[in-house]
Formats: C-alpha cells, sequence, structure tokens
C-alpha cells in the first residue's frame, strides 16, 4: 500500500504557527538556510529569485534530498540572510521567506508584496502529515491537474491519484493525473515535492480523515513572478519542460475502437489515399496485440493470426508517411510477455501510446 501525505489550505488567518513550535538558532551553510526549531528543522533553499523551497525534518527523522520532480540546481549567491532580535529573513531580488522567531511563523512575500504564511506548518494528524497554510479570502485556486470542476478550485478536496474516471458528465473530481501544484489569482505557485498518495484540500468545509500511514518529503516550493507567462515559466524551470511535439503529432490521425487485422489497417489508408485526405498516422488500439478484449490486456505481442507481417506493415505505412501508434493497456499488477508473467511494480491502470 502506498503511503500518504495530507496537505490541505485554511482560510483563518492566524497570528502565529503551531504554538508548540519554538524557535532555536539558525545558520547559512551552502546556499541554504537552516533554521533549528524545537521539534525539528526547517531548510531554505532558493532556485532563482522566483523561487524558494522549504524542507521540514522532525527529531528524529532523516532528510530525503532527492526530488522526484525538481530538475534544476539551486543558483549560490543569489539569497542573503538577514536578521534581528524578532526575525530572519532569506531574500532575493524578488522572492524572500520571512521567519518570525516568537511567536513562531514563516510567510512568504514577492517584491514586498505578501504572498502567503503557513498556519500551522507541519504537523501529524493520526497517521497523516498534514502542511497548512493561510489564504487570502479573495483568492481564487487554480491547479491540481486534469479535473471537470471549473476553473476555480477553491471549497474542493482534490485527490493526488492518477486515475482515469469514464463516463462524466458535468463533474470529475479524480481524472487521469494530477499535479501537486496551485496556483493563486495573486500570481504566486505551491508546488507539493512528495510523491505520495494525499490530498489537496483547498478551503474544504469536509471533516478530513486518513488510515495509512506518513512518508515522504515535508518539501514544498513556493514560485512567484509578475505575469502568468513569467509564473509557468518558473514552474517548468523548477520541474522540467516538455519537448516540443514532431510536427506529424499535430495532423491528421486516423482512430477506431481497434482494428482487427493488418488487411484493415492497410484498407483503411488506401481509403485515405483514394479519396485524397491527408492522414499522418494511425493508431491500433486493442486488437493488434489479442483478438477479444478480456484476457489479452497487457499482452505486449502481435496477434499474428491478424498481423501476420507488422514489421512490413509499419515500415510501407512510414514510406507513405504514415506513423503506427499502438497502445498499450495494463490493468492489473502483472502482465503477460509471451505467455510469461512479468511483475509491474505500482501498475494498477494505464496507457501507453508508442509510436513507430
Amino acid at each position: 500500500m502506498k503511503k500518504f501525505l495530507l496537505i490541505f489550505f485554511i482560510t483563518t488567518i492566524a497570528i502565529a504557527q503551531n504554538a508548540n513550535r519554538k524557535f532555536e538558532n539558525f545558520k547559512k551553510a551552502n546556499n541554504t538556510l537552516e533554521v533549528t526549531t524545537s521539534d525539528g528543522k526547517y531548510i531554505f533553499k532558493s532556485y532563482s529569485d522566483k523561487i524558494i523551497e522549504t524542507s521540514f525534518i522532525p527529531k528524529g527523522e532523516t532528510f530525503d534530498a532527492t526530488s522526484h520532480a525538481v530538475v534544476i540546481t539551486p543558483k549560490s549567491g543569489i539569497a542573503k540572510v538577514k536578521s534581528d532580535k524578532n526575525a530572519i529573513q532569506f531574500v532575493t531580488s524578488g522572492i524572500a521567506v520571512t521567519i518570525q522567531k516568537s511567536p513562531f511563523k514563516i510567510s512568504y512575500s514577492y517584491k514586498s508584496k505578501a504572498l502567503i504564511s503557513e498556519k500551522n506548518g507541519y504537523f501529524k494528524k493520526d497517521s497523516t502529515d498534514v502542511i497548512d497554510f493561510n489564504l487570502d479570502g479573495s483568492e481564487i485556486l487554480y491547479g491540481g491537474g486534469a479535473r471537470a470542476l471549473g476553473m476555480n478550485r477553491r471549497g474542493n478536496r482534490l485527490q493526488l491519484y492518477n486515475r482515469a474516471h469514464y463516463g462524466y458528465e458535468t463533474k470529475a473530481e479524480l481524472m487521469n493525473f494530477c499535479i501537486p501544484l496551485v496556483l493563486s489569482s495573486k500570481i504566486y505557485a505551491v508546488h507539493f515535492d512528495n510523491e505520495p498518495i494525499g490530498y489537496l484540500d483547498l478551503d474544504s468545509k469536509k471533516t478530513i480523515h486518513s488510515h495509512t500511514k506518513q512518508s515522504g518529503r515535508k518539501t514544498y516550493q513556493v514560485i512567484a513572478a509578475d505575469s502568468w507567462p513569467d509564473l509557468i515559466g518558473s514552474y517548468t524551470d523548477l520541474t522540467g519542460k516538455q519537448p516540443l511535439p514532431a510536427r506529424w503529432t499535430l495532423g491528421n490521425f486516423s482512430s477506431r475502437f481497434g482494428y482487427h487485422s493488418q488487411e484493415e489497417v492497410e484498407k483503411t489508408i488506401r481509403k485515405f489515399e483514394e479519396d485524397k485526405i491527408p492522414v499522418d498516422a494511425i493508431i491500433l488500439d486493442l486488437y493488434w496485440f489479442g483478438k477479444t478484449i478480456k484476457g489479452t490486456m497487457g499482452n505486449l505481442d502481435w496477434d499474428k493470426d491478424n498481423f501476420p507481417n507488422p514489421t512490413k506493415m509499419i515500415a510501407d505505412l512510414n514510406g507513405k508517411g504514415v506513423k503506427t501508434v499502438l497502445i498499450t493497456n495494463l490493468c492489473s499488477d502483472d502482465i503477460y510477455q509471451n505467455g510469461r508473467k512479468q511483475s509491474i511494480k505500482s501498475a494498477s491502470s494505464w496507457q501507453r501510446w508508442n509510436a513507430i
């Protein structure tokens, strides 16, 4: 069973964070700011003048420095530490984090404009890890990945678990993919750098329950910008930019709920040619790996009875400028390849397109 991270947002404005969390000391080390508290340690790291990362390591736990999502490295020399008897600041030319010593509180700003602050910060609720924040009552929240909920996601409890939702009409809280990212109408974003299953509770009024154990990094990045394109640019700098797709992927595809044979595939493309309709690819769903749906899911070999020479078929299609796209369905923890049982970790229900 996967472990669980629960994350939620609250609108109540709090003067202090967790009343039991007391500031002890701080130091700057290796381009980071380390703040020790009575129950653990915070590590603040700057990736740019628009991105600051915050990690909390509870006492008795070790810090996992490996991110599952971040692809850039922190820039040295762009953040300075300022301190006085009341607070410490980790400041760039743009984004800054302020750590108030007593009562302990962490808040973020961009070019002197307040963005967001931790409410209780990290704490445990039953067997769940929680990070919560204060929000402006007027903020609109976006993000969370694929959901049929409207643009403003505020007031929703969004599960972080990739799963298809077939047959929905006007609402679907969980669809094919989730992104642990929340964007605010104040032009900042919070990215939660933790891979276990969890929730983004965006000012939900529902009671939150968890019956699984906590795990993973207590890490998030706050991203700020002057404009929406700038914000998205910084986020994709952090987690990686999608490669430009090949030109043929923007063309006309021939697709249906499965072509049953090599003959049917070739006949279909000939019809496009006869009618002088451009076609850039043909998508083979389901039947290329089996005569029926039941009992064939996960088979990665061709049904040679109906597709006797797939290599030649694909080569001939390529010669006409038509790509072949195969859809593979894995619907259990095990797949069968050439009659052998092959274990696939964490495979519950997903699709993969292979372009040939």
